[in-house]
């Protein structure tokens, strides 16, 4: 898969909700070598145009997965199904609390303000 800064910058569009003309060219130049120095994606020689590494499929496709199988359904099980519903009781979402409780002694005896 082959790729220019233009096409990559509509598509970011449409996945934000943004319009295509609030991205500017040098955000997409900055992200676009962010991306090549971690080495996901490669630049193709005299040219403008880039494509995704190997590495790079292989991470996207670790990012999707660990969407699909742990935080989606981690989500779905911590928060109310409908709006005004009751908490539910799950051992998740104890465990999310225990850890709110940690980071909330933690500030309070750092004396920060939260």
């Amino acid at each position: 898969m082959r790729f220019a800064n233009r096409d990559l910058r509509e598509q970011l569009a449409v996945f934000t909700g943004q319009e295509p003309n609030h991205i500017t060219q040098g955000k997409m130049t900055y992200d676009l070598r962010r991306l090549r120095l971690h080495g996901m994606i490669e630049r193709i020689p005299k040219s403008h145009r880039y494509r995704v590494t190997d590495f790079g499929f292989r991470a996207a496709l670790f990012f999707t997965r660990t969407h699909a199988r742990l935080y989606r359904p981690g989500l779905a099980e911590v928060l109310p199904k409908r709006a005004n519903a009751p908490p539910g009781d799950s051992q998740l979402q104890r465990h999310l609390a225990k850890i709110e409780a940690e980071i909330d002694r933690r500030v309070h005896d750092a004396k920060l303000v939260a």
